[in-house]
């Protein structure tokens, strides 16, 4: 339900208990980048008709700690539509035969691919696989016909993230404010996830959101 309060541009918004806020910063590349593929880097391989459960847990162990909860909402058949669809392409990263990382490219706009999805599970995190995960992954993106790659992140994502996206090559040209349900009130994600994230409680007798 969305809340009839109306954000003050000049100073603070208050958000109800039970509620989250979350700044976004969306970036783009418009040329491909000149440095080669690292060698030695994480293997990204395409996942035709990725199955769902699958998909799920690599989703879950890479996101919980990001607060990633769009593709958990969804039921079966609206996953299922979403990820197998000819605009959608789903990658694993994978490196000395374990599954360490997803890739996810929405190429379904002609002339651009937006990185839906990117990250590594948490022991694969600092280990500098990151920057040749993206090489990888810019590669496949960067195909005959693309004119411009974005992606977006924000202030709940990795606290590394931004400045890595713009160590990679991408440049920031907007931002704005999301405002959501806490999922990890409403069972979607354990009250463990995220502990960088206050985890406000709403006041007895008042619902989680508005």
């Amino acid at each position: 339900m969305t809340d009839n309060a109306q954000l003050d541009m000049s100073g603070y918004f208050l958000v109800p208990p039970g509620r989250l806020t979350t700044a976004v910063t969306w970036l783009e590349m418009v040329a491909p980048p000149s440095e080669p593929v690292p060698q030695g880097g994480p293997a990204l391989k395409r996942v035709e008709a990725p199955d769902l459960a699958w998909y799920r847990a690599l989703y879950r162990r890479i996101g919980e700690d990001w607060l990633w909860t769009s593709r958990l909402v969804l039921d079966d058949a609206a996953l299922a539509g979403l990820i197998g669809s000819p605009g959608n392409e789903v990658y694993v990263a994978e490196q000395d035969g374990a599954e360490i990382g997803l890739v996810e490219l929405d190429v379904s706009r002609p002339g651009a691919v937006e990185i839906v999805y990117f990250g590594l599970v948490p022991e694969a995190v600092g280990k500098g696989r990151g920057r040749a995960l993206m090489a990888a992954a810019l590669a496949r993106a960067w195909r005959p016909g693309t004119a411009r790659i974005w992606l977006h992140t924000c202030t709940h994502d990795h606290p590394g993230a931004l400045r890595f996206y713009q160590a990679c090559g991408f440049v920031p040209y907007a931002a704005g404010i999301e405002v959501f349900d806490d999922p990890r009130l409403s069972g979607l994600l354990p009250r463990s996830a995220a502990p960088h994230v206050p985890l406000i409680e709403p006041r007895r007798g008042e619902p989680a959101s508005r």
